[in-house]
């Protein structure tokens, strides 16, 4: 018997993950789903991750996707978890509550950035996973997953799992539309982690929303913690295709369903943040994780819940 302990976020991921990830391709046309269950399974000082997935897709990406169960190899730790194959092979850096991971799969000839994020409070785990050619996208998975530890022998459990899988497989595919007609402000707290993986504190973030005609709007973001800072911006879409115009930064982002993946610039000066903000619910709450990034290196990664509070219809009816 080994005497090696699991990991802390090793000890945050057990039990059976169930989830409904919708599939999309390059350029966020919903292609179908793909049913999945899968679970980080540590025992006698070895970790495993096992992973069922059934796709129902149309065209390439069904055929390339189907691959079954995967059982892999985890070494295991809070600096990162490396994936030994033969399934994944490459490595996860835990932040405490989320993993980004960066691996290939040789099954799908695919290098995948892999996002997870556990939002305890709400019991579901927030995923995504871009899926790319050298630097070419060829697909993006994502969607959220419930936890269960009973799964096997409990009927309830499996009628709230197959209850929430079915949700999930409906809204999956809805896309990432803020208000259009309604002003309103998102606030909450983002924790932040430094490029050693340490919590260094968390970050109060407000970001005010105006709608200016129904493609788009002004945003008034205030950071105030370990980052402090205050910018504006306008905001515009096109289909899934967003971009922001400044003044205070620059930069565009994709939509794939409710997940909105984007690059923002700090105008006259060498900063810049990765994003990926999520449309959790109805209520327009939003799922962020933003990265930091000075002269092109990364300083912190930060991610959160953040609340929608409405405001006033600003884009009322029109009359002559």
């Amino acid at each position: 018997m080994s005497d090696k302990q699991p990991s802390e976020w090793q000890k945050s991921i057990t039990g059976d993950w169930h989830g409904f990830p919708a599939v999309y391709a390059p350029d966020g046309t919903h292609v179908g789903v793909n049913k999945v269950t899968r679970s980080s399974v540590f025992e006698d000082g070895k970790t495993t991750y096992w992973m069922k997935t059934d796709f129902d897709a149309v065209g390439q990406l069904a055929n390339r996707f189907e691959c079954g169960e995967f059982g892999f190899g985890v070494l295991d730790s809070d600096q990162n978890r490396i994936y030994t194959g033969p399934d994944l092979i490459g490595s996860g850096r835990p932040f405490g509550p989320l993993v980004d991971s960066k691996y290939f799969s040789p099954g799908w000839n695919t290098d995948l950035r892999t996002i997870n994020h556990v939002i305890e409070e709400r019991g579901v785990q927030v995923y995504s996973s871009q899926l790319f050619e050298a630097d070419t996208l060829v697909a993006v998975f994502n969607g959220l997953y419930v936890r269960t530890h009973d799964h096997d022998t409990n009927p309830e459990t499996q009628r709230t799992v197959a209850e929430f899988l079915e949700n999930e497989k409906k809204i999956g595919k809805k896309p990432f539309l803020l208000p259009q007609k309604q002003s309103g402000t998102w606030t909450g707290n983002m924790d932040v982690y430094n490029v050693q993986q340490e919590k260094v504190g968390v970050n109060q973030v407000t970001i005010k929303y105006t709608p200016i005609t129904l493609l788009r709007a002004r945003m008034d973001v205030t950071i105030e913690g370990v980052i402090n800072r205050q910018f504006s911006y306008e905001r515009s879409r096109y289909e899934n295709h967003h971009q922001y115009h400044g003044p205070d930064v620059f930069g565009n982002a994709i939509a794939y369903g409710r997940y909105l993946f984007g690059i923002q610039h700090f105008y006259g000066e060498a900063m810049k943040f990765w994003s990926r903000d999520v449309m959790l619910d109805a209520n327009n709450t939003l799922c962020s994780m933003w990265q930091f990034y000075n002269s092109q290196q990364e300083e912190f990664t930060t991610f959160g819940v953040l609340d929608w509070t409405p405001g006033d219809f600003v884009l009322k009816a029109q009359y002559l």
